[in-house]
């Protein structure tokens, strides 16, 4: 097994597995870890198709590099928007449930 073959297999169970956790996860965190994975996994494949060209005797081309590289980049940002998003997300149900605790108690205290 050489290790264009190993990094291939293993490109496609970083997304095999990314896949396995967007479906079956129902946390939110977990799904954009999950999404990262296969977004891994994407890359890493890439990476090697355009390798694999370059090694067949083509001339080196940088533009998949180069896509990988720009794709590494948003990907991060997008994941840190959606963490962004989340707690948020989880900022505004706390305030909520502190506030719908409050109502409750004050109606409580309103009825004696």
């Amino acid at each position: 097994m050489t290790a264009t073959t190993l990094a291939g297999l293993t490109g496609a169970a970083l997304i095999g597995l990314g896949l396995y956790g967007v479906l079956v996860n129902v946390h939110a965190l977990r799904k954009i870890l999950a999404f990262n994975l296969i977004g891994s996994g994407v890359f890493l494949v890439f990476g090697l198709v355009a390798r694999r060209g370059a090694v067949a005797g083509f001339a080196a081309d940088p533009v998949p590099q180069a896509m990988v590289i720009t794709g590494i980049v948003v990907a991060f940002s997008a994941t840190a928007l959606a963490i962004g998003l989340l707690l948020r997300l989880h900022e505004r149900r706390v305030e909520d449930a502190a506030a719908e605790s409050d109502n409750r108690s004050d109606n409580k205290s309103d009825k004696t």
